[in-house]
């Protein structure tokens, strides 16, 4: 499995990160969460990846893409924003918060941190959140922009002191 990884074309910004770099991974990230698209989703990830998402153990890209057409088939109307926390060499942290809501309308916003760790072609091949759910009023929402990537310029987690 080891040569199909190598063979595959990076994925830049590759690790060793910078301030810069680690801050363009982590939008990049976000953009594609927020396509809400796992095909497109799973092809960051290593074909080995392994992952903690809450109490749940993802192993490998195929799983990554069965658990995130669950999620999304759960978590409606999903608006995402992430932010760099700290990097080093391969390493990433981000924090991070979405407003969902279930198909019964009630709405949520999840809160969390995820520690990221690449590959030297720059694929994720560990990832490890823990997220929050917070019952939220449709009133208290603070992401609106249309479905799909968050627009330039829109608040980030500090400016929306969350």
């Amino acid at each position: 499995m080891a040569e199909l990884e190598t063979s595959m074309d990076p994925k830049p910004p590759l690790p060793p990160f910078t301030a810069e770099s680690a801050v363009q991974k982590v939008r990049l990230a976000e953009d594609a969460w927020n396509s809400r698209d796992p095909e497109r989703v799973s092809q960051v990830y290593t074909e080995d990846t392994v992952w903690r998402n809450r109490s749940e153990f993802v192993s490998g890209r195929d799983q990554v893409k069965t658990f995130l057409q669950r999620k999304w088939a759960n978590e409606l109307d999903y608006r995402l924003v992430k932010e760099l926390w700290a990097f080093t060499g391969n390493h990433l942290a981000v924090r991070f918060a979405y407003e969902w809501h279930d198909e019964s309308g009630s709405w949520y916003r999840s809160y969390g941190n995820e520690n990221w760790e690449f590959n030297d072609e720059g694929y994720m091949q560990r990832r490890i959140a823990s997220i929050n759910d917070l019952p939220i009023n449709e009133s208290d929402r603070k992401f609106f922009w249309p479905l799909g990537r968050r627009p330039d310029g829109h608040a980030d987690l500090s400016e929306l002191g969350l």
